[in-house]
C-alpha cells in the first residue's frame, strides 16, 4: 500500500501540517465529532474525534453581546480579520452565525461582512487539524466501485422517467477496482429486490468512492425515486444511513451544470462525467461527453465491446437480457478505466487540500487555492485580510495572423507561461504577509519537475503512471496561481499583480512572434501562451529540425522562460481567432472552435465539415464537390437515419409552464414542447424528445413540421429533404472557397462566408 515514492521534504503549506496516513473519510456524527475512516494495511478502521467549530471575525467585539460560549484567539497582523473563534460544538455555531446577522446586519456571505467562515464541517476540521485524506496511499489503494442502470421506458417515450408509473429498472451492473463484477438483473428480480440488493452490495463491498457516468442527474435519482416508490432508501451509508441530495452547481470554463449533489455517509461520490468535462477543459478535443465516445477517444473500451442502440436497450430485458447484461458490464468496465485515466490527478490533489475528494473535484481552482492560503494563515495564527475590490485588467495576446490552408505547420507554447513569469519576475500578492504564495508556487513547480523526470526514468508501468499523474496534479495547481490573482473572492486575491503577470506574458509572446519572423518562419495564431506557425524552408517537415528550430527561439527568451514544440500537422485550416482545423501526420483531424464545431448541428453536418477538411487539408480539394454529392445522393436517396437528422431537447419546465409562458409571449415556440403537447403523453419536465423535420420546402416553421423521431419509418421515410439539403448546401457554400480557388498560394487571403 502506499505510492511508490513522493519527492521528499513535507511542506505544511501543500500537505497539511498532520502526517496521520490512511484518511479515506470524515464524516460529522454528533454536534462536537467527527468519524474518521482510516484504511490501514489490517483494513478500515473507524475512529471519533473532536469537532471544534471556528470562524474569522474582524474583532472579539462583535460577539459582545454572545451569551453562548467561544474561546477567542487574536491574530497576529494587523489585516481585516484579526480574531478566530472557536465554538465547542456545530449548533453553538450556528447560534453564533445567527447572532451575527442579527448584530451586524450582514449575512454569512455578504463581501462586507465583518466575519467569515467554512459552511462545510468537514473542510473546518481539515483545516483546523492539518489533516488531508489520502496521504499515504496510492491511488490502487482506494476501493472504488462503479455502477451504472438500465431502464424500460414506458410505450410512447425514448427516454426515462423514474416518476413514471410504467417505467423501471431492468438492470444494475456493478464493477470495483479489484476487477469484481455483478449484474443485478430484472428477469430473476423485481425492483425492490434490485434496490435492496444493491444497498447489501455496496454495504458488503465497502467502497472508499462510488463511481459512475452522470451518476449525479441519471443514476442516483432514478434509483431515489424508485426506491421511494418501493417505501424504501438507498442505505448506502458505512452507517447504514440512505444517500443524501441536494441542489448544485458544477462549472467547467464557460460550462454551468445543475446537478443534484449526493452525499453517502463514509464514502466519495466522483461522476466521471464531470472529470470528462474538467479534462475536456484542458484538451478540448472531445466531440461529445456520452461514455462511450469517451471511452473510446481515451483507448479504454474493451476490445469485442457489446454496443446496443439506446432504442433498443428497454425491449432487451425482455428479449435478450444477457446481451443486455454484457452491454451493461463494459459500461462500468469504461467508467472503471476512465476514472483510472482521468480520476488520478483529483486523487493527487485531495492529498493537498483541506476538502474532501468529491469537493476538490466540484470546487473551482482558485476556491482551492484559497483555502491552502487560509489553512496555512490558521495554523500560524495570523489574520487574514478581506477579498479585494474587483478591477479590471488586460488578458493574455490572442491574435489571428494568417487565414486559410497553410502547411506544414509546428505549435510551439511556452511552459508553464504564467507560473513561470511570475517566479522569473517575483510577482505574488501584496497581501500575502507570510510569503505563502511563492513558497507554494516553487515548492510545486519544483515537485512537478522532479515528478516529471521520474516519469522519464520510470521502469515499470506503475511507476510511470503514478508520476504521470502526479505531475498532471501538480501543473493544474500550478497554473491556477495566476487564476487566483484575479479570483475576486480570494482574501490574497490581487489584480495588480494579476495585470503585471498578463502584461509580462504578452511582452514574452511579442518577442517569441518578433524572433519566428526574424528566422524565417510566418506566424500563423497566437493564444495567450502558444504560436501556430509554418517553419521556414529547409526546416518545415523534417521533426529533428523542427524540433531544433523550437529550441533556437527558446534560448533568445530570458533564462527562467521555456519554449517547446507542442505539436506538429501536416496542415491547418485556420479561419478565425481560436478557430482552426489541424491535420495530423496520422491522418486524424482535430476540429477546434464553435464557429467550426457548433454542438448545435446536427450529426451529418459534422460529419460532413469533418469529410471535408479532411480532403482539402490532404490537398484533395477536388473531392469537395463529390463529397457534398454523395451526402445529397445518401440524403435523397433516404439512406440516412434519423441518428444523422434528429435533434434531442430536454423540457427543462413542466409543459403547463411552457404553455404560460407562451400566453404570455415570454418564449418562442418549440418543436420539442409541441410535439410532446400533441403526443398526449404524460411529458414531464427533465423528459427528453428527439424529433427531425418531415414534410417538403426547405422554408418550413420547425416547430410545424417536427415529428417524433420513433414516428420515422424506414419503409415510408418522410424526412424534408429539402430542409436538411438546404442546411447541407449553406454549409457546403461557407467553405466553398477552401474547394474552388485555384491557386493554392493564395489560401492565406480567402473570403469565406460567415
Amino acid at each position: 500500500m502506499g505510492n511508490p515514492s513522493l519527492p521528499n521534504t513535507p511542506n505544511a503549506a501543500l500537505f497539511g501540517s498532520d502526517p496521520l496516513e490512511g484518511l479515506v473519510g470524515v464524516e460529522p456524527v454528533a454536534d462536537d465529532r467527527v468519524r474518521l475512516f482510516v484504511r490501514t494495511p489490517q483494513g478500515l478502521r473507524a475512529e471519533d474525534d473532536a469537532l471544534r467549530p471556528f470562524l474569522w471575525l474582524e474583532g472579539p467585539d462583535l460577539l459582545t453581546d454572545w451569551t453562548g460560549p467561544a474561546d477567542l484567539e487574536t491574530l497576529a497582523g494587523t489585516w481585516d480579520f484579526r480574531t478566530i473563534a472557536f465554538f465547542p460544538g456545530w449548533k453553538t455555531f450556528e447560534a453564533a452565525l445567527r447572532h451575527l446577522k442579527r448584530a451586524t446586519g450582514k449575512p454569512p456571505g455578504a463581501r462586507d461582512a465583518p466575519y467569515f467562515f467554512f459552511p462545510d464541517p468537514v473542510q473546518q476540521y481539515l483545516c483546523l487539524t492539518g489533516r488531508t485524506l489520502y496521504k499515504g496511499l496510492g491511488f490502487e489503494d482506494l476501493h472504488r466501485l462503479q455502477l451504472d442502470i438500465e431502464t424500460a421506458v414506458s410505450e410512447g417515450f425514448e427516454f426515462p422517467n423514474a416518476e413514471r408509473e410504467g417505467d423501471r429498472i431492468t438492470l444494475v451492473s456493478l464493477s470495483d477496482s479489484t476487477g469484481w463484477e455483478t449484474s443485478l438483473r430484472g428477469d430473476r428480480l423485481s425492483e425492490a429486490e434490485i434496490i435492496r440488493e444493491l444497498g447489501r452490495v455496496i454495504r458488503e463491498r465497502d467502497p472508499d468512492v462510488l463511481e459512475g457516468h452522470n451518476l449525479f442527474n441519471f443514476d442516483i435519482p432514478y434509483l431515489r425515486a424508485r426506491a421511494r416508490r418501493c417505501a424504501g432508501s438507498l442505505a448506502w451509508g458505512r452507517d447504514g444511513s440512505p444517500v443524501r441530495t441536494r441542489p448544485s452547481r458544477f462549472s467547467a470554463a464557460e460550462r454551468v451544470i445543475s446537478y443534484e449533489r449526493c452525499d453517502v455517509h463514509g464514502r466519495q461520490v466522483i461522476d466521471t462525467l464531470f472529470l470528462v468535462q474538467l479534462y475536456d477543459v484542458a484538451t478540448r478535443e472531445l466531440e461529445g461527453f456520452g461514455l462511450k465516445a469517451v471511452a473510446r477517444h481515451l483507448g479504454v473500451a474493451p476490445e469485442n465491446r457489446v454496443y446496443v442502440d439506446p432504442r433498443d436497450i428497454s425491449g432487451l430485458a425482455e428479449s435478450d437480457m444477457d446481451r443486455l447484461v454484457a452491454y451493461g458490464l463494459d459500461d462500468v468496465r469504461e467508467t472503471r478505466e476512465i476514472s483510472r485515466i482521468l480520476g488520478q490527478s483529483h486523487f493527487h490533489q485531495t492529498q493537498m487540500f483541506p476538502l474532501s475528494h468529491q469537493n476538490t473535484v466540484t470546487r473551482g481552482t482558485a476556491t482551492r487555492i484559497d483555502a491552502l492560503f487560509l489553512r496555512e494563515y490558521l495554523r500560524r495564527r495570523h489574520s487574514v485580510p478581506r477579498p479585494p475590490v474587483r478591477a479590471e485588467f488586460a488578458g493574455g495576446y490572442t491574435d489571428l495572423l494568417a487565414t486559410g490552408i497553410l502547411s506544414p505547420v509546428v505549435h510551439c507554447d511556452v511552459q508553464s507561461l504564467y507560473p513561470s513569469v511570475m517566479l522569473a519576475f517575483s510577482i505574488q500578492p501584496a497581501r500575502d504577509t507570510l510569503g505563502v504564495f511563492p513558497s507554494l508556487l516553487g515548492d510545486l513547480t519544483a515537485r512537478r519537475l522532479k515528478a516529471k523526470a521520474r516519469t522519464r526514468a520510470a521502469h515499470t508501468t506503475a511507476e510511470r503512471t503514478f508520476f504521470e499523474a502526479l505531475q498532471a496534479a501538480l501543473k493544474v495547481l500550478i497554473n491556477s496561481f495566476y487564476g487566483y490573482l484575479g479570483f475576486p473572492q480570494g482574501h490574497f486575491a490581487d489584480f495588480e499583480a494579476a495585470a503585471r503577470v498578463t502584461a509580462e506574458g504578452r511582452a514574452l509572446i511579442h518577442r517569441v512572434i518578433q524572433t519566428l519572423e526574424t528566422r524565417g518562419a510566418r506566424p500563423i495564431e497566437v493564444d495567450t501562451d502558444g504560436v501556430y506557425f509554418v517553419p521556414p524552408p529547409g526546416v518545415a517537415g523534417d521533426e529533428p529540425r523542427e524540433e531544433e528550430f523550437v529550441a533556437s527561439v527558446s534560448g533568445a527568451l530570458p533564462d527562467a522562460i521555456h519554449l517547446e514544440m507542442a505539436g506538429r500537422y501536416r496542415s491547418m485550416f485556420s479561419y478565425r481567432v481560436k478557430n482552426y482545423v489541424l491535420l495530423t501526420y496520422g491522418g486524424e483531424v482535430r476540429i477546434r472552435g464553435s464557429g467550426l464545431r457548433s454542438r448545435g448541428m446536427e450529426k451529418f453536418q459534422r460529419q460532413f465539415l469533418e469529410e471535408l477538411f479532411r480532403a482539402v487539408l490532404g490537398g484533395q480539394r477536388d473531392h469537395g464537390h463529390r463529397l457534398r454529392d454523395r451526402f445529397l445522393d445518401d440524403l435523397r436517396h433516404h439512406r440516412w437515419t434519423p441518428e444523422l437528422f434528429a435533434k434531442t431537447e430536454t423540457l427543462h419546465d413542466s409543459l403547463a409552464v411552457y404553455q404560460e409562458k407562451r400566453r404570455q409571449s415570454a418564449r418562442s415556440t418549440s418543436a420539442a414542447y409541441e410535439l410532446a403537447l400533441a403526443s398526449g403523453r404524460p411529458f414531464r419536465r427533465g423528459d427528453q424528445v428527439t424529433y427531425y423535420v418531415a414534410g417538403q420546402g426547405a422554408r418550413v416553421q420547425v416547430f410545424e413540421a417536427a415529428k417524433l423521431a420513433t414516428e420515422w419509418d424506414p419503409e415510408h421515410p418522410d424526412e424534408n429533404v429539402e430542409y436538411y439539403a438546404k442546411k447541407l448546401d449553406d454549409l457546403f457554400r461557407k467553405f466553398r472557397p477552401l474547394v474552388d480557388d485555384p491557386a493554392p498560394d493564395r489560401q492565406g487571403e480567402l473570403a469565406l462566408g460567415d
